[in-house]
């Protein structure tokens, strides 16, 4: 009997040309699905109502963190995620990530959920990020247009807000504003 592959490592991700959209989940080189407009657009909506957090507090907004779109994180148990969003609150990691992949544990990643692969983005990934006790878990759902907000607890993530479009909400750990879940869509009105 063949003995079973050997798991993927950093340096085999790194040794592909192109390694921007791959990651390594359960020990393979998996490929992240191609953004859909409707994908693309709800991470650049994200990025924007998030913005004010991704500075120094008190300039022109909450400040706080360090929020970085498409970022690999390495965790301990070998996975390497290229998350869609991922933060770190300042005051735990005052420097800037600048390695490649960081191996420094997020505060929040949030996941802009895609068609066939949900069970990456709302099974796997949310089971690593809560054994390395990542706090918060965001999926974000374009095609539901659904907000799920998780938060670490021993059990298990626990889901401590489900939101739509239409509904105005404080979505911890960002509670410091209130966001119209419809923005994330492109469903605001022009009220």
């Amino acid at each position: 009997m063949p003995a079973p592959p050997k798991p993927k490592t950093v340096a085999d991700l790194a040794a592909i040309a192109d390694h921007d959209r791959l990651e390594i989940i359960g020990g393979s080189i998996v490929e992240k699905a191609v953004p859909s407009p409707d994908h693309a657009f709800t991470k650049a909506r994200l990025g924007g109502l998030l913005h004010g957090f991704n500075r120094r507090p008190g300039r022109r907004g909450p400040g706080g963190w360090w929020i970085l779109p498409e970022i690999h994180v390495e965790y301990r148990t070998g996975e390497v995620y290229c998350h869609d969003v991922a933060g770190w609150r300042r005051e735990r990691v005052p420097e800037f990530p600048t390695t490649w992949p960081t191996k420094l544990r997020p505060d929040w990643v949030c996941e802009i959920v895609s068609p066939k692969h949900e069970r990456n983005d709302l099974v796997v990934k949310p089971r690593t990020l809560h054994g390395v006790e990542v706090p918060h878990y965001w999926a974000v759902h374009p095609e539901e247009k659904m907000l799920l907000v998780h938060r670490w607890d021993t059990a298990g993530y626990t889901v401590v807000l489900t939101a739509t479009s239409g509904d105005r909400v404080r979505a911890e750990p960002f509670e410091a504003i209130e966001l119209d879940v419809a923005e994330l869509f492109g469903d605001e009105t022009d009220e």
